[in-house]
This record gives C-alpha cells, sequence and structure tokens, in this order.
C-alpha cells in the first residue's frame, strides 16, 4: 500500500491536455464523488457545494472565463468548487440534526456543541473571516479529490485560472449561498500531452520538513 500510494502520487500531474473521447465510468465517478463527500472539514460543517458540470453548452461558456483552457470542455468531467459566503444559525442547526439523526442522538444533548459553534463562527470573530475560511475547508476536499483520483489511475488539473463573478453567473449562483472559488477537470491524458513525461519537480526535504 505504500508503494501504491507513492506510486500515484508521482504518477500524476496537472494534466494539460484530456482525451476527449475517454470517459470516467460510474463506478469510479461514485468514488470520486464520496471523496469529496468523506472530505474533513472544520467542526464537520462542510461549508462547500460541488457542481459536476455535464452539459457541453454550460462548459463551453465557462471555457471562455477559464483563460480558454482546453481541460473545461475536453475533460471526462469538469468540477466546479464552491464555498458558503456566510455561516447563520440555521445552517448550524441542519447540521447538528444531521449529527442526532445519523448516530442517534438527541437535539438537545448537543445544544453544547451548537452553541459553541454559534458563538464562534455566526456571532465571534469568526463572522468576518467565513468567506475565506469555507474556502479553505474546500481546498482541503480538493486534495481528498486529487488524491483519490490518482489512486483509480484517473487524470486531474487544478483550476484556479478562472473568473469567479462569470462562474457565478453561469452558474445561477449570483443569489445563492455559494460562490465559485476554484474547479478541477478529470479524466485521461491524451497520448500528446507532453507534459505528462516530465519529471516532478519538488523541493527536497531538508527544505519542506523541519522537526522540533
Amino acid at each position: 500500500m505504500n508503494e501504491q500510494i507513492l506510486k500515484a502520487l508521482d504518477w500524476r500531474y496537472a494534466t494539460k491536455v484530456f482525451d476527449a473521447n475517454k470517459k470516467i465510468n460510474e463506478k469510479d465517478l461514485n468514488v470520486l464523488k464520496e471523496s469529496l463527500r468523506l472530505a474533513p472539514s472544520s467542526y464537520g460543517l462542510q461549508p462547500w457545494k460541488f457542481i459536476i458540470v455535464e452539459n457541453p453548452e454550460v462548459r463551453t461558456q465557462l471555457r471562455e472565463f477559464s483563460w480558454n483552457q482546453t481541460q473545461v470542455t475536453d475533460a471526462s468531467h469538469y468540477i466546479v468548487f464552491t464555498a458558503l459566503k456566510t455561516m447563520d444559525e440555521s445552517y448550524v442547526q441542519k447540521y447538528i440534526e444531521d449529527i442526532a439523526n445519523t448516530r442517534n442522538l438527541p437535539v438537545e444533548g448537543l445544544k453544547g456543541f451548537k452553541d459553541m459553534m454559534v458563538a464562534n463562527i455566526v456571532n465571534g470573530g469568526q463572522k468576518q473571516d467565513i468567506s475565506a475560511w469555507a474556502q479553505r475547508q474546500s481546498y482541503i476536499a480538493m486534495g481528498e479529490l486529487v488524491l483519490a483520483a490518482a489512486l483509480l489511475g484517473i487524470d486531474t488539473c487544478c483550476l484556479e485560472g478562472l473568473s469567479p463573478a462569470d462562474y457565478d453567473r453561469i452558474l445561477g449562483l449570483d443569489n445563492s449561498q455559494y460562490a465559485t472559488i476554484a474547479a478541477v477537470a478529470v479524466g485521461y491524458r491524451a497520448a500528446d500531452d507532453k507534459y505528462q513525461d516530465l519529471k516532478k519537480v519538488r523541493f527536497s526535504e531538508d527544505e519542506v520538513f523541519q522537526t522540533i
């Protein structure tokens, strides 16, 4: 398993050219979706929504506002990552009710946990930072997706080179709770993508680790 993980991480790269004719099967797609749904987040609040864009016309529109990167239209699947703009008590309450239902617990017994979250995130000092906080949580989920894909032999390319405002407009998010932050193209590399054979460039262990 150790070798499998390291081999997959070394194999993956930011795929520049996808084979538009190769599609991810439903079984593998479900695993990728679960990797996002099961991703960790602060308090477990999951302040995100992942939009899987399948409509070719919509993907063509998005490509225009993604520096015309071909991954947007050519990858098997295109997933837009969004994050909550604000957090209110009703969102926290829904999460509390989900915990109670999933774990067969009384809602009243979770009051302390709810009050702590509301005091910190809804009414406290972190209230002003909710958008940035939610974005950071969404990037954790992105990492989960990229790793899961690599282990399945599926290519990815994370895209921040896009116009969030235009994505929001095209995807109908303007008046929603969520805002676009980035996207991930998922599929299979084209045989002529020259970047697939380049050696991975990373700083040495001494440069990136410090043991105290």
